[in-house]
C-alpha cells in the first residue's frame, strides 16, 4: 500500500465508486460478500488499491495545503516538481492561531515586527503524491488557497 486506507466513513462516502472499482474487476454484491467471507485477505488488499487509487486521484489534484499549530501557520502552493510555501510566525507568545481570535491577531499584525514571515521553494525529493501526502500526515490539511493566495499577493505586490 503506497498510501494508507480510507476511513470507514470515507468508504462509505464512495461506496458508488467502489462499486465501480469492483465492478471494473467483474466483481458485483454476491463475488465481494463470497469473497469477504471465504479470503478476507483478497478483501482486503482490494480495500488498500482502492484507498490508494482514491488518494492517488485526491493527491494529483491538490494545489494547495495549510497547517497551523499555536504559533504557526504553513502554506503551501504545490507545482508538479516543486512546492512553494509561506510560514508565518507569531514572535508573542500568548498567539493562538488555532483559535479564532489568533486568526484575527494575525490580520492585525501582519505586517509588523511582530510576525515572522518566511518564504520558500523546494523541489520535491521523491514523487509529488508522496511528498504532499508526507505534508498530510504531519497534520496539513487540503486548501482552496485563498489565504495563500491573498498573503501572495500583498508579498508581490
Amino acid at each position: 500500500m503506497k498510501y494508507s486506507r480510507i476511513t470507514k466513513e470515507q468508504f462509505e462516502e464512495l461506496h458508488p465508486e467502489f462499486v465501480t472499482f469492483l465492478a471494473t474487476q467483474a466483481i458485483d454484491k454476491a463475488e465481494w460478500d463470497k469473497i469477504k467471507i471465504e479470503k478476507p485477505e483478497v478483501a482486503e488488499q482490494e480495500l488498500d488499491i482502492f484507498s490508494d487509487l482514491i488518494w492517488e486521484g485526491v493527491l494529483t489534484r491538490t494545489q494547495y495545503l495549510e497547517h497551523f499549530s499555536k504559533n504557526h501557520i504553513f502554506l503551501f502552493e504545490c507545482f508538479d516538481t516543486y512546492i512553494k510555501s509561506i510560514v508565518l510566525k507569531s514572535l508573542v507568545p500568548e498567539t493562538d492561531f488555532l483559535k479564532k481570535e489568533g486568526l484575527q491577531w494575525l490580520s492585525d499584525n501582519m505586517f509588523t515586527e511582530n510576525i515572522d514571515m518566511k518564504i520558500g521553494k523546494k523541489e520535491f525529493s521523491e514523487d509529488r503524491n508522496t511528498s504532499i501526502f508526507e505534508l498530510i500526515k504531519q497534520g496539513s490539511f487540503l486548501s482552496d488557497g485563498q489565504l495563500y493566495q491573498q498573503i501572495n499577493s500583498i508579498i508581490e505586490s
